[in-house]
């Protein structure tokens, strides 16, 4: 059966109609892939791409500048990742920028985030290598959380068994919840406390009330601040140094002095080492008091004898007269 002139023309506008949906769909597809603009390669290396694919997207700084090109492994511990990136976004990433494998949500698809780096940088160029920063992977939070789970699980079990002898009145805590006589006891500590606390700013009062006044010139320390009296302390610190020097030559010939007479040179250790010469001024000494008593004798003998006791008389007189002459003066 013939097809007519209606159905081919209906038929060739239906392969004309999706002739131009795969073409609108192979375009928006490919510009949001960045297919057909104007892109340039980069590069980064990571050891680990967490399931990155071939044409995943990149973001900078959450805007979609790129896609994923090739994923080639190195070794087993550097995988190099191409990316296609928009010419026109070049003049913004600076070479201090890092990578980043993240997620497109909580379950979405691997993507690059490339974040900008600190402080000032000159911008890629096509083929250079961004930094990179692994990302925390999913079996490390899950072996964290589990060592967390575990550690909180024996501080629970620690807990428990504290508040437990705290209730029984066991242990010092359990001790000041239960016994009164010690909380009595912790509430005088408590209030000496203050007391002291208050004795002890009034005592900081006074210091300071003490240090404020030295300041005043009619204190001591007010005095020694003048300078002409700080001048004559200084000269009595001088003489008083002059003094020093002079008392200790005269204790030095003191000491010469001594050390001569222990060495047995000098008057005076002659005197105070040999006896014979001690004895000999002894008789001496006492020769001289019996002539002097003889003589005393002698001069009363010839008072009284007759050649001379005129003469004696005389000299009385005279000696008599001049008493009672200075007794009338005064």
């Amino acid at each position: 059966m013939e097809k007519t002139a209606s159905q081919k023309i209906s038929l060739g506008f239906f392969v004309i109609s999706g002739l131009l949906i795969f073409i609108l769909a192979v375009y928006f597809v490919g510009d949001k892939q960045k297919m057909f603009g104007n892109t340039n390669s980069l590069e980064a290396v990571f050891n680990n791409v967490n399931g990155l694919q071939l044409g995943n997207n990149v973001r900078y700084s959450g805007i979609s500048v790129g896609t994923v090109r090739g994923i080639r492994m190195i070794n087993d511990t550097t995988i190099r990742v191409y990316m296609d990136i928009d010419k026109s976004i070049f003049p913004y990433i600076k070479k201090n920028a890092i990578a980043i494998i993240g997620s497109d949500g909580l379950v979405g698809n691997m993507i690059i985030n490339i974040f900008p780096g600190n402080g000032d940088a000159p911008s890629v160029k096509p083929g250079d290598v961004i930094l990179t920063q692994n990302r925390v992977r999913t079996d490390d939070l899950l072996n964290t959380l589990s060592v967390t789970n575990k550690n909180a699980a024996n501080l629970t079990a620690n807990l428990l068994k504290i508040t437990d002898k705290m209730i029984d009145g066991k242990g010092t805590l359990g001790s000041l919840l239960n016994d009164t006589i010690i909380s009595k006891d912790l509430g005088e500590t408590m209030r000496y406390l203050k007391l002291t606390s208050k004795e002890a700013n009034e005592t900081l009062k006074n210091l300071n009330t003490l240090v404020i006044s030295l300041d005043n010139k009619n204190n001591v320390v007010g005095v020694i601040k003048d300078t002409a009296v700080a001048n004559k302390i200084k000269k009595m610190v001088t003489n008083l140094e002059k003094s020093t020097i002079e008392i200790n030559k005269v204790i030095a010939n003191l000491n010469a002095t001594i050390l001569n007479i222990k060495d047995g040179k000098g008057t005076i250790n002659y005197l105070s080492n040999d006896p014979e010469l001690v004895r000999k001024i002894d008789s001496t000494m006492t020769n001289i008091n019996e002539a002097s008593y003889r003589l005393n004798e002698n001069m009363e003998a010839m008072k009284h004898n007759f050649l001379f006791r005129g003469y004696f008389k005389k000299k009385e007189k005279e000696k008599t007269k001049a008493a009672n002459g200075e007794e009338n003066q005064k």
